[in-house]
């Protein structure tokens, strides 16, 4: 029974007490509950309720939905990676150490709400996957791509209940334009089939998502040599793992997909040999793996024989 009562007066103080009050009464923001019965509902339909259902169902047709998916998703991350600039870092924001602004002005409300925005557009995400299970693309939803999304929604809304603003704008500002970037690209490849297996757009979106976990680490870093800053250090202990982590295995698929791809590939036969048109090869009868994109999903898939792992921002 203390126990009950000391993990109530807990949960009080972390909610309430400790919480940012501005955005308390916000959807979604009140208490961590509704947002994680999205992320229950979320989990049990990627994994278990949609595959099921989709077993004996043909592949639904939702290119037009998809198109206009990828669009919003271009606008809605422009919208947000301009307003950083506008709100936060044309008017002096730091790098190194920037503390949040808790007071019920103007400028500091319109961070806090830019923060949210950003929230709901990690929420917004989670349809990438219901996509992969309504097109029947279940070899799409690996671990990674589900945990990462899945993460996502977590870390932020933590963020926007704690700190909305300050030094983690710069995580959502950088991640915003690399959305800009990857789902102009995933659009336009939903538009017009000649964008697709445009090899060269991949590789150049998977150096961009490599330097931007880089960046982010680096920028959460800096703050271990900031004892005088006021912002909260206990973040530190979950961005910083989890952003290395995802540096790795996006520096592995690069590796995977481009460098090791390209010094497999065989040298081109005469035009004589069997098999061969214009004096190369046919690509699909080449040995090493093969990089795809999604069509227009939000993902990129590595295929070795058996293996398929998909990787996402």
């Amino acid at each position: 029974m203390l126990v009950l009562r000391y993990l109530a007066s807990f949960y009080h103080y972390v909610n309430y007490e400790v919480s940012d009050p501005r955005v308390n009464g916000w959807f979604l923001m009140g208490t961590p509950w509704p947002g994680a019965t999205i992320l229950g509902l979320y989990l049990m339909f990627v994994l278990k309720w949609g595959p099921k259902w989709m077993e004996n169902k043909k592949p639904f047709r939702i290119d037009s939905i998809i198109k206009y998916y990828n669009l919003a998703q271009v606008v809605i991350c422009a919208f947000l990676f301009v307003e950083g600039f506008r709100l936060g870092y044309l008017r002096g924001y730091s790098f190194l150490c920037q503390p949040v602004d808790y007071s019920p002005t103007e400028v500091p409300i319109m961070i806090a709400r830019r923060c949210y925005y950003y929230f709901l557009v990690k929420v917004l995400d989670l349809l990438d996957t219901i996509f992969f299970v309504l097109r029947k693309k279940q070899n799409q939803v690996s671990f990674l791509h589900v945990y990462h999304h899945t993460g996502m929604v977590m870390l932020i809304w933590s963020g926007v209940k704690w700190f909305p603003g300050g030094h983690g704008v710069f995580m959502g500002f950088i991640n915003s334009f690399v959305h800009v970037v990857m789902y102009f690209y995933y659009f336009l490849t939903s538009v017009s089939p000649k964008y697709k297996g445009n090899l060269w757009w991949k590789k150049y979106i998977t150096q961009l998502q490599i330097i931007q976990f880089g960046m982010i680490f680096l920028q959460w870093f800096v703050l271990l040599f900031q004892p005088n800053c006021t912002f909260p250090k206990w973040p530190l202990f979950v961005i910083l793992p989890q952003n290395l982590f995802m540096f790795c295995l996006f520096l592995d698929f690069y590796y995977q997909a481009y460098m090791k791809k390209a010094a497999s590939k065989p040298r081109p036969v005469k035009a004589t040999d069997s098999g061969t048109q214009n004096g190369v090869q046919p690509p699909e009868s080449w040995p090493h793996e093969k990089a795809t994109t999604a069509d227009g999903d939000g993902g990129q898939c590595i295929e070795r024989g058996k293996t398929k792992a998909l990787v996402t921002s």
